[in-house]
Order: structure tokens, then sequence, then C-alpha cells
């Protein structure tokens, strides 16, 4: 599948594969951008996309250029008013919270789940899956940027990350009950500390480590309380569960057309400026969703 790009999402992924410390490792030299929308160019045979349909792409990497070639199987025809940008960032953020909170935590009404990292990319995602699942999020953000974009995403609370007594106020959001899911893409010390906020049988989902450390966790204390760690990977889930990404997409078109979710896109850089975009995401400068722009104006 060949794509005319006009939008493609800086992700934290992105950073990491560039150093070759992520699980795809390709051989240099390398196009970043794990997503791409755009407009089809040309379509494989058999395909039910067609040249001058409106799409989007899951890349393994090389979105961050005028056009790009995609698998069919994880291309998807997008809603007729969809933005691009809002298309790769459900291509991207929403579609690996989605699965991570439906598959993986299985995520339901009236539960409530802990987003660690809310401000970013992958926790705004959360806090608005989370509330079109019917669940009371707690959301914990760092700078009052992050947290104003938490508070906006429709968190039930919105924590500071900075407060020294942030476990007191999470666990007076939380009750004796406890959460009963939490978010991770954060990783290092704070995994540890969140953990404890869990209640029976609660699921501590491990999505990324934007500290920088993979946290260590004794067994112990997931033996407390019938507590589980789990991973979720969108990689693992290409590989093992395609079906589930055409399911996950439908759902998030399906809510983005309810007014269900509204993804927050806070910065636009054109593709000469992308080493910028990759630089700000890497230097903690941004929250919410960095979104590359290509091409000819959206349409």
């Amino acid at each position: 599948m060949q794509i005319d790009a006009r939008a493609a999402t800086v992700n934290f992924a992105d950073i990491l594969m560039i150093a070759g410390r992520y699980q795809t490792r390709p051989d240099l030299p390398f196009t970043p951008g794990l997503d791409a929308a755009g407009v089809v160019r040309t379509a494989p045979p058999g395909s039910s996309l067609r040249t001058g349909d409106r799409v989007v792409a899951i890349l393994w990497h090389g979105g961050f250029a005028e056009q790009v070639c995609a698998a069919d199987v994880e291309t998807f025809r997008i809603p007729d008013a969809m933005p691009f940008d809002i298309a790769a960032v459900l291509a991207s953020s929403y579609v690996s919270a989605g699965l991570a909170l439906v598959d993986v935590a299985r995520l339901q009404a009236g539960e409530t789940v802990l987003v660690l990292g809310a401000g970013g990319g992958a926790g705004v995602a959360a806090v608005q899956i989370g509330k079109a699942l019917g669940a009371r999020v707690v959301a914990l953000a760092g700078t009052p940027e992050k947290q104003a974009l938490a508070a906006q995403a429709g968190a039930d609370t919105v924590v500071s990350s900075t407060a020294a007594d942030w476990r007191d106020q999470v666990g007076a959001f939380v009750g004796d009950r406890g959460a009963d899911v939490c978010f991770d893409p954060v990783g290092g010390a704070r995994s540890s500390e969140a953990l404890s906020m869990l209640g029976w049988g609660g699921r501590h989902i491990v999505f990324g480590f934007a500290a920088g450390e993979v946290p260590v966790v004794p067994a112990n204390r997931l033996l407390v309380k019938n507590r589980a760690m789990l991973g979720a990977s969108l990689r693992y889930f290409r590989r093992y569960r395609a079906d589930r990404l055409h399911a996950m997409m439908a759902q998030l078109f399906d809510w983005w057309e309810a007014g269900a979710i509204a993804p927050v896109v806070t910065r636009h850089y054109s593709l000469e400026r992308a080493a910028e975009a990759l630089r700000d995401l890497a230097a903690g400068r941004a929250a919410g969703k960095l979104v590359i722009t290509i091409g000819a104006p959206d349409q």
C-alpha cells in the first residue's frame, strides 16, 4: 500500500528506536515514524481500499516521509470528517491504550483506573478511553500544563505527581477498595509506588518506561491482594492478534464520531522540523500529542 502522507505522530518509541534501544531495530539508515495518515496512492490487488481513499496506517517505521508504504492489513479507512492529524493519533497512542485497557486489563464500567503520566500522549488517551468505558479515572501528572490536559481529557480527579503526599491524595479518592487498574507508561520508581494503590485483584498494566528505568517488583507484592502485572504492547498484538487492531480502530472511530473521545494535539511541526519535535519529546517539553504535518494541507 502506497500512501501520500499528510500527518504522522511523534512517539517515545521513535526516540528509543533511533538510540538502538527499542525491540524493533531497523538497519541504518532508516526513517522514524510509527504511523501515517493520508491518501491512498496505490493499493495492492484484492485490497478493499482504492486510490484516493483517506486512510491511516500503523507502521514499523517510515512515517516521517511524504510517501509511505504500509501493509494492507494495517491500513484503515477513516471517517470522512476526521482530520488526518486526529487519525494519526488514534493509530498510535489510542489504539495502544485501548488494547491495553480493553484486552489486557479488561477494565469494566464502574471500576477505577489510575493513569500514570496522564498528561502525555498515551496518558491522555488512557484517560479518555477509561471514561468512554464507564470507569472512574484518577490521573497522575507532573507539570501544571499536563495536569490541565488530564483534566480536559475527563479525569475525575487529577493529582500532581510531584506532590509529596500524592499517594495519600490518590488513596482518598480510591478509598479502601483501592484502584482496580493502573495504566503505567512511566516505569521507574513510580511503578513500585503505584502498585500499592491497587486493591484486591488489581491489574497493573506495564505500558512503557518513559522514566528511563525498567521497574523491578518483588513477587510477594503481587501475592498480596491477588494483584497482577501485565504487559501491553501494540507490537505483539500486531503479530498475534491482528484482528483486534481492526476491532479497536473501529471502536475508536465510533467513539470519536460520538464525541466520547477527542484526541489532544498540542503542537504541529513541519516535516523539516521533525528532529526538533523528537528533541522536544525526549526533553519532556511535550504535553499531549505532537504531530508532524506533511505535504498538502488537511482536507
